[in-house]
């Protein structure tokens, strides 16, 4: 092999070296620039879409249908900018709230004043579908962090043990003897669908 031949073998190789250095700073500063969700103990702990007695939209028909959302970490949890949708669209955004540690906020469809135990949406008509809907709860950035289904929803997914695939046997939309709540028959999951 001549002088030169060795000499341009070098400085290839001290180019190609040189490239994936400033390649992999590139990937580590992007990836250190995006910001990452941090995963939480908050999820949908329970669902009464079906008020008891007639749904006449009065504030105690309205506030008798509600979401449960329960944090099982010990430290709070800042919800403002979350997001609590059914499947037509219909959300409601958490302002100023923080969810303490191991403590359950019921999110309520009426008018109330709210409380670190109860917030309200303030509608003057029903949010859930009694027969079928899906609650879902989402971060102020959109991810997804949990969601309830019952009716053709529950039996559409009723094949998978939970229909975000993590082994929790998704019983929240049959757990009490007036079927009225949606209980979660809970084995802790992870986030993510």
């Amino acid at each position: 092999m001549s002088v030169s031949t060795s000499v341009t073998v070098r400085r290839l190789v001290a180019a190609a070296l040189a490239a994936g250095a400033l390649v992999g700073s590139a990937s580590v500063s992007a990836s250190a620039a995006e910001p990452r969700f941090e995963r939480t103990h908050v999820d949908i702990s329970r669902v009464q879409s079906d008020a008891p007695g007639f749904d006449d939209r009065s504030a105690r028909s309205l506030n008798a249908e509600w979401v449960e959302i329960t944090n099982s970490g010990r430290h709070g949890v800042n919800l403002n900018g979350w997001t609590l949708s059914d499947e037509d669209g219909n959300r409601y955004t958490f302002r100023h709230f923080t969810l303490a540690g191991r403590a359950t906020v019921r999110v309520h469809t009426g008018y109330g004043r709210d409380t670190s135990r109860d917030v309200y949406q303030d509608r003057r008509n029903e949010v859930w579908d009694n027969r079928s809907d899906e609650a879902t709860l989402r971060t102020d950035r959109g991810r997804f962090v949990d969601s309830v289904s019952w009716g053709r929803h529950h039996d559409r997914n009723h094949g998978r043990d939970d229909h975000r695939g993590h082994g929790r046997d998704d019983n929240r939309g049959h757990g009490r003897d007036d079927h009225r709540g949606h209980d979660r028959d809970d084995h802790r999951g992870h986030d993510g669908r």
